[in-house]
């Protein structure tokens, strides 16, 4: 991230990216999850998830405890609790609904001045976003990202720091058709774990179990269904949904040889 920060300026290079590594080391993998890919390992069926999605609704109190203690990140312009909904000046002096970096659940309030400015964190779901900027909490890079016109940076906010999961091989029999599934939200968005372990073990079942191909096929067919197909509406999924609008990159990593295969 320091040397991006470095290169921004040298290169004139700008824009961010999240970060999803998996590194194999004497005999485990070591899974690295920087924003909101995800990675799960499919073993004998069984769906184990090897990262989280780093999002302002995941990382709500990180943000609003930061925001807490510098406010000056705030720019005036936002507030770091969180109500319902959002205050119309009419509701000056009555109560509602809000939470800060110390609460899971919720507490009423008497709305204030302060009140009415603009959420910290912004939306629901996929539309929730960062000072109703970035819908990403980690990852790399993004050093110049503003909030639309204005001086208040984003960066702050935007941690680096990856959480690692760690799984160890050595401490199950693995077959050729156990494997580790690195994905982009492109195919997380439209696709849960268990469509893609479904769609895994159909693709799989079709190959010889010492076709090295079959995981490339995999791969191929996991971004194809998720992408679906371009009708009259857009793209659409094979459901009738509409289809992933973002990227889609997909590695299918096969934690079993053909010599354990039974």
């Amino acid at each position: 991230d320091d040397q991006i920060e470095r290169e921004r300026a040298s290169q004139r290079l700008s824009g961010g990216c999240c970060a999803l590594a998996a590194v194999y080391l004497m005999g485990k993998f070591y899974v690295a999850n920087a924003g909101d890919s995800r990675a799960i390992i499919i073993r004998n069926g069984e769906i184990i998830p090897m990262s989280r999605e780093f999002t302002p609704e995941t990382e709500r109190q990180r943000l609003q405890f930061l925001a807490f203690l510098r406010p000056e990140l705030l720019g005036k312009e936002f507030t770091h609790l969180e109500f319902p909904r959002r205050i119309q000046p009419k509701e000056l002096g009555k109560k509602m609904l809000y939470r800060d970096q110390n609460m899971i659940g919720w507490a009423y309030k008497k709305i204030e001045e302060d009140d009415l400015k603009f959420p910290l964190i912004y939306g629901e779901g996929k539309k929730a976003r960062v000072m109703a900027t970035i819908g990403v909490t980690r990852g790399l890079g993004d050093h110049d990202l503003k909030v639309f016109s204005s001086n208040i940076h984003i960066k702050p906010f935007l941690s680096c720091f990856p959480e690692v999961r760690v799984y160890d091989l050595t401490q199950y029999e693995h077959c050729p058709d156990d494997v580790l599934v690195l994905g982009t939200d492109g195919l997380w968005d439209v696709t849960n774990d268990q469509e893609v372990a479904g769609m895994v073990m159909e693709v799989l079942t079709s190959y010889e179990p010492n076709d090295p191909c079959r995981y490339t096929m995999v791969a191929q067919e996991l971004v194809v269904r998720s992408r679906g197909v371009l009708k009259e509406r857009g793209w659409r999924l094979a459901n009738d949904k509409l289809g992933s609008g973002d990227d889609i990159s997909v590695f299918v990593i096969p934690l079993g040889g053909p010599g354990n295969y039974t």
